[in-house]
């Protein structure tokens, strides 16, 4: 990030108290939906079909992890492929902007592991 964007995501308040810069806030709020980061972590392995995702998140609705895909797919964090075979398939699969975000993923397991062992 640059110097003038670090800067424009940290301000004070009248009072002195920092705030956080919208885009990172937005950030976190859309990772931080629920399911997402599951729906994330589980195509980190590669190309998935729904049912292959579905079965990966125990306790995930049809219906939510449809909602979560069509998330990633319209943040340009996931593409859906068609595979013009017999049947038809369709994949998603993370795209560069997605798998920037695997660092941030496997940081956040670190951290959760470190907090239960301890």
């Amino acid at each position: 990030m640059s110097e003038s964007n670090q800067q424009s995501c940290r301000y004070e308040s009248e009072k002195g108290s920092q705030h956080i810069c919208t885009n990172f806030h937005n950030a976190i709020e859309f990772i931080g939906k629920r399911w997402m980061g599951a729906v994330i972590y589980t195509l980190m392995e590669g190309p998935k079909r729904f049912h292959e995702i579905v079965s990966a998140i125990p306790g995930i609705s049809d219906r939510l992890l449809t909602e979560r895909l069509r998330d990633l797919e319209i943040e340009g964090l996931i593409t859906k492929k068609l595979i013009a075979a017999s049947p038809k398939r369709v994949e998603y699969e993370l795209t560069p902007a997605g798998k920037d975000l695997e660092e941030v993923i496997n940081t956040l397991i670190k951290w959760a592991k470190s907090r239960t062992d301890a």
